[in-house]
């Protein structure tokens, strides 16, 4: 523990607490006292959470997962856990690191997989991702950059949107985290529409994930931490702002465009529509946004939205377009490799991951804003899905069902297949085996738990529990004509992802096993 942390922890939270929270033999052995120190910064503090926070934030990594593994036989519950990562991610990174902010995006869906297990793995993917962050936290290096900021003054027009997106662009970053407080003490959903437009602008995948795995993040670590979390997508924000304006790039074309659709379909004097579409209109909806420019993209879902389709049926369609973008994908070039991201892999930051996360987080975002905001993230969700087939095929990434289906296997025998096409690397093959599997009409349940053991196992270069989670979604909230097309994606993106084991996995095991 450096000098600078340790002061603040002891000035804030005082040694008693630590102790009692680690142990006092740990304690010692970090160095950790019974003195108070003298505070030299103002620091951001938790509550009744700090301790297990700064345990996330000093602790030395080959320890970490031996005393996580003391607070869970103590009774700390591993949604406790999330939270408190959750903030010593925000504390230290603030939306400004790349692996960082990866790590926080992974962090509810590690969370929401370990509530799929049971039994000894049930921890697994919490400390998984745990020591992701922690060692983050470590290799960065430097101080935390979030500290505590006054709330700032509002207008009185009350347009805090508006106020918001003023401070951006004045890449004003300390005024924009004042605003946002301000806005958080009168009305936290409210001030979480009025960060959309701030999204909005010039969406990419981290901005908006961000955002939404912030927010979902919140039901974990509660209300109270709200600022604390939302500040990264503030701080993400200006950070884009910022360099846009030094390299003197052009304003984002969705500031112009976005409010000349919702003028010219007059979308924003519309309730939201109720009209449901049949599975052919979300077909053709979906291949729009697939084949399409950015601009058609937007347009074609400001359309959807003034013929009064639901949100649900077109966002459907954007999550299926993306799905498509997993499915053609031709692997990556020799040039666009990397050690953990090898020729032929879909794996990590690819076109297909990135837009499925992405068109996950803007249908989620949908249902938990206004209406203005459930107008705009399809719009913004239509223009970032679209536009990408420079990256992909034509046609489909082959894959031979017929092969699979010869020797007429059973369940058990397609799921050795699936294991044995996974661990081989076989992308074809996993695709085909799932395939084959919705075809006889198996149930969905078997092919979720093999596929997520490896999304715990395996690192997937940052991608593998938030994908995995991705696809669980969309799968739950697509019609069954199409859902099985998330499953063949997730079979090949796991198959892609084999051979990288999870940094501290076979420590986490042998502390369950023991």
């Amino acid at each position: 523990m450096n000098n600078q942390s340790r002061r603040r922890f002891l000035s804030d939270v005082g040694s008693g607490m630590l102790v009692a929270g680690i142990g006092s033999s740990l304690a010692m052995e970090l160095g950790i006292s019974t003195a108070w120190a003298e505070e030299e910064e103002a620091s951001l503090t938790f509550g009744s959470l700090e301790p297990l926070v700064d345990l996330m934030q000093q602790t030395p990594l080959e320890k970490l997962q031996p005393l996580l593994m003391q607070q869970i036989q103590k009774g700390v519950e591993l949604k406790t856990l999330i939270a408190a990562g959750s903030l010593a991610n925000s504390r230290f990174f603030a939306g400004q690191d790349y692996v960082g902010f990866h790590t926080m995006m992974a962090l509810m869906p590690a969370w929401q997989i370990s509530e799929e297990l049971s039994g000894q793995e049930k921890p697994l993917p919490v400390l998984k991702v745990l020591y992701r962050n922690t060692a983050r936290i470590h290799e960065a290096g430097g101080d935390e950059r979030l500290h505590p900021v006054e709330p700032g003054k509002l207008a009185t027009t009350g347009q805090g949107d508006r106020q918001l997106f003023q401070d951006m662009c004045s890449t004003n970053m300390l005024t924009a985290e004042r605003t946002l407080a301000a806005l958080l003490q009168k009305d936290r959903n409210q001030a979480y529409n009025d960060l959309q437009h701030l999204v909005q602008d010039a969406p990419d995948v981290h901005r908006v994930t961000l955002s939404w795995r912030a927010w979902d993040a919140l039901q974990l670590v509660g209300f109270e931490h709200a600022h604390t979390l939302l500040r990264q997508s503030v701080r993400y924000c200006v950070q884009r702002e910022q360099e846009r304006v030094n390299n003197k790039r052009p304003e984002p074309p969705l500031r112009s465009l976005t409010p000349r659709l919702l003028d010219e379909y007059k979308l924003l004097g519309r309730k939201i529509g109720s009209r449901r579409a049949d599975a052919e209109w979300v077909d053709q909806l979906a291949r729009t946004l697939f084949a399409g420019t950015r601009k058609q993209g937007a347009e074609a879902a400001a359309a959807a939205l003034a013929e009064g389709f639901a949100p649900e049926d077109i966002g459907e369609a954007m999550s299926l377009a993306a799905n498509m973008l997993v499915l053609n994908d031709p692997g990556r070039s020799e040039k666009s490799a990397s050690n953990d991201k090898p020729k032929d892999s879909v794996h990590g930051a690819s076109v297909g991951v990135h837009a499925s996360d992405a068109a996950n987080s803007w249908r989620n975002i949908t249902r938990v804003t206004n209406r203005r905001n459930q107008i705009c993230s399809l719009i913004v969700g239509g223009w970032h899905t679209a536009g990408q087939t420079g990256y992909v095929t034509d046609d489909p990434f082959a894959f031979d069902v017929d092969a699979i289906s010869s020797n007429d296997p059973g369940p058990d025998d397609l799921l050795e297949a699936l294991k044995a096409a996974v661990e081989s690397k076989d992308q074809s093959r996993a695709m085909a085996v799932v395939k084959y599997w919705e075809s006889v009409g198996h149930r969905p349940k078997a092919i979720f738990d093999c596929l997520r053991q490896y999304a715990v196992s395996q690192d997937g270069a940052l991608h593998a529990e938030k994908y995995f989670r991705t696809v669980t979604e969309e799968f739950a909230t697509t019609r069954k004509e199409f859902r099985w097309r998330h499953m063949i994606g997730l079979a090949r993106v796991t198959a892609s992802e084999y051979g990288w084991p999870a940094p501290g996995g076979e420590q986490a095991r042998d502390l369950l096993r023991s």
